[in-house]
């Protein structure tokens, strides 16, 4: 999608950090954008902060009905979405697989997988028949390497990784592009967004103490991988010897194994009947 000035847009969990920093990117590119979040009040202020072209609808990506709703308002307001970015999650809460509440599992998929994917479910049908459009899936730098103490943080965005890989294969035919964002640590209020959520955080961070990279960054690298269809948008050169090394690894598992006849193999990056 070359031109993103005049198209209309609708990122979830646009009120803060990553969400925001892309709502700001796209209006700033020309877009009408249409903000969701959870929080009313720094929805009001974000959508201020954008000016004009944006506007603002609660949402709890959870609730089918609400996502219903919010597509009415953003079609009545500045009409089908060209631009889908999926972007609202939580973090994860510090404890071990085996020690991790069944609810505080739960409450993470249902977030970021189930929530991704009401996303898709409500608007990319749409898009594939207008033949156009692009959805931005955010996932983590989690989604590409495992860390002990992340269990369902990991699953959640290493499903949407996937998802997205699925999705961009179903779609390109229909000229419609597919990213999955998967940043590194970034300067957000996420610590806090997931003890709003009812997380019991072992360690809780705030925006003064983490050390990541400032959002307006990764705003305008998921501009750019909107603008090249890139498949993966990643954050942090840092972490590229990490995935090289994991990657290296599931390719090792083949060695010796025979080729047996089954058929071809799916493709991700390019769509198969």
């Amino acid at each position: 999608m070359e031109k993103i000035d005049g198209r209309t847009a609708f990122v979830t969990g646009g009120a803060s950090g990553i969400g925001l920093a892309i709502a700001q990117a796209l209006v700033d590119e020309g877009a009408r954008v249409m903000i969701a979040d959870i929080d009313g009040p720094a929805l009001d202020a974000a959508v201020a902060a954008l000016g004009s072209d944006a506007a603002g609808v609660r949402l709890d990506v959870r609730d089918r009905a609400e996502w219903a709703a919010a597509k009415i308002a953003l079609e009545s307001r500045f009409g089908p979405v060209d631009i889908l970015v999926n972007n609202a999650g939580i973090g994860p809460d510090g404890h071990t697989l085996a020690d991790m509440d069944p609810v505080a599992f739960d409450r993470v998929i249902a977030i970021k997988l189930t929530g991704t994917f009401n996303g898709i479910a409500t608007f990319a049908a749409g898009m594939r028949e207008r033949g156009d459009g692009h959805i931005v899936n955010t996932a983590s730098m989690a989604g590409l390497i495992a860390s002990a103490k992340l269990g369902a943080y990991t699953a959640s965005k290493f499903a949407v990784v996937g998802l997205s890989e699925v999705l961009r294969a179903e779609m390109a035919r229909h000229g419609v592009g597919v990213s999955v964002l998967c940043p590194g640590l970034i300067r957000t209020n996420l610590g806090a967004t997931t003890i709003a959520a009812g997380s019991d955080r072992v360690t809780p961070r705030t925006p003064s103490t983490d050390q990541g990279i400032d959002p307006a960054i990764v705003g305008a690298l998921v501009v750019d991988g909107i603008r090249a269809n890139a498949m993966h948008i990643v954050t942090h050169g840092d972490y590229q010897a990490h995935v090289a090394e994991r990657m290296a690894r599931v390719v090792a598992a083949f060695d010796g194994v025979p080729v047996r006849a089954g058929g071809t193999p799916p493709g991700t990056d390019t769509a198969r009947d």
